[in-house]
This record gives structure tokens, sequence and C-alpha cells, in this order.
């Protein structure tokens, strides 16, 4: 996976501090972000305490336990994840403190004093969504980025396109609906788990050869795009998985901290997929 951003929407905060805390990282962070901070918002500090001093950073979609092993074999104390730590949308623990795993993850996290932050709905809601951002550098396709949700592409095929997407993140297979000889030009790349509306109001709206995801129900979108098959339309989904689909942003997040806060060692660790295809 390349290193760099795609375009540099920030301005290089300037400081001449040579030793932050993980508050203030995440505030800088934040005060880049329209309309920040939200009163509502998942991204909350999970672990650790905002006046610890950061001695570096690992980016990454989850916070595993192979993830925090190496961030304390990098002597990295603070994690900024893009998704949930504790199995939950909220993190919340109550429902898990007699639990065995929760409790070897947490004393893992307590013993190192290793911060953990989610960076969800800050990365998604800066000028230019960082995690698409990422996602599109890591695919090749910045000349086509018009930094929103549809790109232009060179016209392929949906299984020329299936292949570019598996070699370029890395994945062994990818699930998908429709022909696999049919046109795909026009994209609709929408990492992640936006949701079956969202996912098909995109396609409503902009009419794409492909619409490419991170996850979706079965029920919802490739329904959808099955019944629209079905009737005659040559419409392709493509579901990446969601750490896949998403994993580019967390390089993203490393090369910010790069950017921004160039004393600071920081390192991206992907987390990779929990689920196995055989």
């Amino acid at each position: 996976m390349g290193t760099g951003l795609i375009v540099n929407p920030f301005s290089v905060y300037p400081s001449s501090l040579k030793n932050y805390t993980v508050g203030e990282i995440m505030d800088i962070f934040i005060a880049q972000v329209p309309n920040a901070p939200f009163s509502q918002t998942v991204d909350t500090l999970k672990t650790g305490s905002k006046e610890q001093q950061v001695t570096g950073v690992v980016t990454t979609m989850f916070a595993t336990v192979t993830v925090i092993r190496k961030a304390i074999e990098l002597k990295a104390n603070f994690i900024i994840a893009h998704e949930p730590t504790f199995y939950n949308h909220l993190d919340e623990t109550e429902w898990l403190e007699n639990d065995p795993v929760y409790q070897f993850k947490r004393k893992l996290l307590d013993e190192h004093g290793i911060a953990v932050w989610r960076n969800h709905d800050y990365v998604h809601s800066l000028k230019i969504d960082g995690v698409q951002a990422g996602v599109v550098k890591e695919l090749g396709w910045e000349s086509y980025y018009k930094q929103n949700a549809v790109l232009n592409l060179p016209e392929t095929t949906l299984g020329d396109l299936i292949t570019h997407i598996k070699t370029k993140m890395n994945v062994p297979a990818l699930r998908y609906v429709g022909d696999l000889s049919q046109r795909a030009s026009k994209i609709a790349l929408i990492p992640g788990a936006a949701g079956g509306r969202r996912q098909i109001e995109m396609m409503q709206k902009e009419k794409p050869d492909v619409l490419i995801c991170g996850e979706s129900p079965e029920w919802e979108t490739p329904e959808y795009v099955r019944n629209a098959n079905e009737m005659g339309e040559k419409l392709a989904l493509i579901v990446i998985g969601h750490s896949a689909s998403e994993e580019g942003g967390s390089e993203f997040m490393a090369e910010w901290i790069k950017e921004n806060l160039p004393e600071i060692p920081v390192y991206h660790v992907p987390s990779g997929n929990s689920l196995s295809v055989k």
C-alpha cells in the first residue's frame, strides 16, 4: 500500500510542541473538521487518558489484540482506530464486564498504557472524506477522483474490475451481483456499511454501472441489484467486506499525522479481516 495523500485539505497546525498528549492530537484533528466538535458522536476515547504523553501512534481499522501487541512492540501508546474496540457501535462495556475475552483485551490495553481513540465520524466529515480519499488512492484512481463518490473510469468489464480491486486491496475473493462481462465505467464508491437505503438512493440518483460497497445485508442492496438484473437492467454490485473497504482510510490517517505532526512516530498497521474464505 502506498503512502502520501491524494489531496491535502489541511493546513499544517503550527506548533512548537515536540511532546503531544492524546487530547492535543484529538483536538488538532477535530479542529480541521467542519462544524466540529459534534454534540453526538461515537468518536470518543475508549481507553487511556487525554492527558497522557504520546510516544507513538498506530492507525488501523480495528484495535485487535494483534494490533495492540504490535503497538506495544513499536512503543506506540496511542491507537487511532476507525471502528469499535469492544464489539458494539457505542463501545458499551457494562454487559461485558464479566466476559473473559473483554477482560483479556482490556487488561492488555491497561497494563501497557495504550489509549484507543475511535476516529470514525470526524474523518468521514472532513471537507474531503478522509476514508474515501484513502481508498481511492489505494485503488490507484486518483486521476478520476472528483472528491465525491462517483468516478468515471476507463471502460472495462465487471470481471476485470473485480480482479483490479482484489489485487490492489490484497483480498482473496469478492462477492458480487451482475454479469462479469458487463460494462463497468461509471462507479459509485461507498466504502464501509452505509446502509441499504443510502446505497440504493445513490444508484437511483447517479445511475452507475457498478456500486462498490463494504458490506450490506443480503435482503437490502444485493436483493435490489438482483431484482434490477431480473428486469433487464445492467447494474452490478461489488461487496468488498467492511474491513478491507476502509483500511485505506487508516493509511490516510497515518499520512495526516506525518504531515501535520511530523515529530510523532506513526505506523499504519492493517488489522486484516476477522473472516476467512475457503
